[in-house]
This record gives C-alpha cells, structure tokens and sequence, in this order.
C-alpha cells in the first residue's frame, strides 16, 4: 500500500498557479509602461526592450544547456528579468549596455546563487546598479532621442530628469520649466523609459491587485513611509509643500520600483509583520538616498541594500510557535 500512497504532512493544497502564470501576470501588468514607454521615447526604447529581454533569455538557457540542468526560460522569470531592466534604462543608451546588464542579472546574481527563489537580491535592480556603477554617466544621460514624443521643457542637453531638478533647485524651478505635477503623473517628462508614466504603472498594478499576484501590505507601507518622510523634511526646510511631496512621489522609479520590485517574492519577508518593517525601511532608506545622497535617484539602491536584510527581518518577525510562548530566549 505504502507503493501506491503518497504520505505526505497537511496541508494539501490544490492550485493551477504556477511560477509560468505568475511570471506572465507581471508581463502583461508592465504592458501599459513598456507601450507608453515606447510612444513617448520611439524606437530605440522598443529597440533597448526587446534586446534586453532577448539577452536574459539567452543567458539563462546558455547556462541551463552548459550545466546540463532543466531548461527554466518556460518559467517566463527571465523575461520579467529582461523587461523590468530595460524599463529601468535611460530611453537613448546604448543597446550593448542593457544586454550587458541582463547577462550580469541572470548569470551572476540568479543562476550561480541556484536559480530563481535562491538569489538573494533583486536580479534587474541587480543588474541596474552594477550598470550604475560602471557606466555611471551613460546610465545618467536622459536626453531624449531622435524620434520621442516627450513635451517636456526641460534641458535637452543635459538630459536632466525633473527629480534631478527638484533635488539640485528645488520645485519652483520645475514650474518654471513648464514641468507640473500632471505632467509627471500622465509621463510627459524625461526619465527611464518605464518609470514616467504613473497611471500606466497605476493600471498594471491594480491588475496584480486584481489577479491577487501582490497584495498591498508592501507598497502601501513603502509609499506611505516615504511619503511621512518627505512631508516632515519639506515641513523642517522652509515649510509644508505639498508639491514637493507628489514630485517626489510621482518622480523617478519611486511607483515602478514599489508595486514591481519590491513585491518580488523571492526578495520580500515570508511572514506579515516582516512585510510591514520590510515596506517601512524602504520608503525611509529610499527617502534619506534621494533627499540627503549624492544621486536624485535612490529606489534601486533602496530596494537591494534592504534586500540583505530580509534574513534579519524575518528573524525577528517569526511568529512564536503554539505552546512556546511563555518560553524566554
């Protein structure tokens, strides 16, 4: 009988989601950025977009097929990979950069950790910072290319975002550049080419939400924190201004960064209470780098530095076992 049982601990629990349906989810959830990514900023965009996915998919199938294991590119991870690195790049790099990027996410901080669920960062935002700090002034340069849409009236030359403004001038000089809130909101500035648009983030996280991929225990408690955090820092500085607080919030990666890094499952708390420290230090951690760091950016940063913390995290937020409670460490 033993033969043809399988005995095995409760629960049992039944479900057609797998990592396939999960992963394609979040692709069809960064549609509306990546379309509206490649109407305002053109060809290159679409261009930077298909060869940074093409470059995750390949690696990992070259280091599957070399180290004889089970192909896993079906698991559509490494094309979620792919795409939120290319989001995340400024809209006329080179095409070299983001496929270099992607080879360096997959091979070094995916699959020589063991593979999806055992890395221990975040492998886009990985793949982003290390392209940071070796090509930090290309990775920096947002001037617009031959062919984008972008209204925006800021400097062209220089290719500076309206976070970078708000850092270096303040929000008075956004104004008089012609850039308000709404323009931040709807996407007509400059930036990287998934992080503009606001309500199309919006729109492939209430899809997540919808489809119960992502709950809102993490973005909440990260925009939440790091919107305190600036509204106290505006208050302390000169006074209260509420257009401070939404450039900074409708600016940079801030959104893509909240509902479609830091909800990775792989790198965020197992348990609920580690969830909601987990938010909190991000939003504070993302806050003290833009507001006090050297960069106008610092969700990237934000999101990989607490990434080393989750051991710590879920250590301290384990539930307390039945029947042990009254037991002292």
């Amino acid at each position: 009988m033993s033969d043809l049982i399988n005995v095995s601990s409760s629960p049992h629990v039944k479900s057609k989601v797998n990592t396939s349906n999960l992963m394609l989810m979040v692709v069809i959830a960064l549609l509306p950025a990546t379309i509206f990514g490649v109407i305002n900023f053109g060809l290159h965009a679409l261009l930077i977009i298909v060869v940074s996915v093409i470059a995750a998919v390949v690696t990992e199938w070259l280091y599957n097929k070399g180290m004889k294991k089970t192909q896993t590119i079906g698991d559509y991870s490494a094309v979620v990979t792919g795409l939120l690195l290319a989001l995340n790049m400024p809209p006329a790099i080179a095409l070299w950069i983001p496929a270099l990027g992607s080879v360096f996410a997959i091979l070094v901080v995916k699959q020589l950790f063991g593979g999806l669920g055992q890395n221990f960062m975040n492998p886009a935002l990985a793949g982003r910072c290390f392209l940071m700090i070796s090509f930090a002034g290309k990775m920096t340069d947002f001037t617009l290319p031959a062919g984008a849409s972008s209204k925006v009236a800021l400097d062209a030359v220089t290719g500076a975002t309206p976070l970078a403004v708000l850092k270096q001038e303040g929000v008075a000089k956004l104004a008089e550049n012609g850039v308000n809130i709404s323009d931040m909101f709807f996407g007509n500035i400059q930036g990287t080419i998934g992080e503009t648009s606001v309500i199309a983030l919006l729109i492939g996280a209430a899809f997540l939400l919808f489809m119960k991929v992502i709950d809102l225990r993490i973005p909440l408690t990260y925009i939440g924190s790091f919107t305190v955090f600036a509204a106290i820092y505006s208050a302390a500085t000169g006074g209260f201004d509420i257009n401070y607080v939404a450039a900074h919030l409708c600016g940079g990666g801030l959104m893509l960064g909240a509902w479609f890094m830091a909800t990775d499952y792989v790198t965020t708390p197992i348990t609920k209470k580690g969830q909601l420290v987990y938010g909190c230090l991000l939003g504070i951690v993302t806050a003290v780098f833009r507001i006090f760091g050297g960069s106008a950016e610092g969700v990237s940063y934000a999101i990989i530095f607490c990434n080393l913390l989750i051991p710590l995290i879920e250590r301290v937020t384990i539930p307390t076992a039945l029947g042990k409670g009254g037991q002292k460490a």
